[in-house]
């Protein structure tokens, strides 16, 4: 038996199937690529804080802020430039500099001496440097000497701490601006702990208490 010819009323039966089909999977992919840009839209929105905070540790790092905190209080100082200040010095990394210089704040021995016979330390050894919470009260006593030593000056304490007082006497003292520093590393230093002030103020203000 041969089979029927196809007639002209069958045929555009068979393009409007070819149609429907072609626009069936079409939709379908539409639906699937709009199905796989919620579901990642929704992965950014629920990972976003998570990579952000991670990021952050990343680059402006912040360890033993409850020790920061209660220092800077019974210092009287700003816990955002305590913590500004061990950004730069170590990156909140407890190491030994080539100078000798210990811990997060990194405290010369002599210093750390000095500190110890002015505040009353009769029981320090060097190796107490080592322990965070003895480094961060023992920078931020010498931070707090400094600025008193310089009439309030910030610019000038933190340049001390860096380059030395005997440096910033010689620079102008307690009239020292960012610009009289003579040490281009010491000012670059000096402009580094104040930026890294505001960032700590700006991302960390409740881990920080201020």
């Amino acid at each position: 038996m041969k089979p029927r010819a196809l007639t002209a009323r069958s045929a555009p039966r068979t393009r409007d199937g070819g149609l429907r089909r072609a626009r069936f999977r079409r939709r379908n992919l539409l639906l699937g690529l709009a199905a796989i840009v919620a579901v990642a839209g929704i992965g950014f929105v629920v990972l976003r804080p998570v990579v952000e905070d991670a990021f952050l540790e990343l680059t402006l790092p912040l360890r033993h802020e409850d020790v920061i905190r209660q220092q800077a209080r019974a210092k009287d100082l700003d816990p955002a430039l305590v913590a500004a200040v061990i950004y730069r010095e170590s990156k909140f990394r407890d190491q030994t500099s080539d100078a000798g210089a210990k811990g997060y704040m990194q405290i010369l021995p002599d210093t750390a001496k000095f500190i110890a016979k002015r505040s009353g330390g009769t029981q320090f050894e060097l190796r107490d440097l080592a322990n965070p919470q003895v480094n961060i009260a023992y920078g931020c006593w010498y931070l707090r000497y400094l600025i008193q030593r310089y009439g309030g000056n910030q610019v000038a304490a933190i340049a001390a701490y860096n380059a030395g007082h005997e440096h910033v006497d010689a620079w102008g003292g307690s009239s020292l601006k960012q610009e009289d520093i003579r040490f281009p590393e010491t000012r670059q230093y000096v402009h580094d702990v104040l930026d890294k002030r505001g960032d700590y103020a700006r991302h960390y203000r409740s881990e920080l208490g201020l």
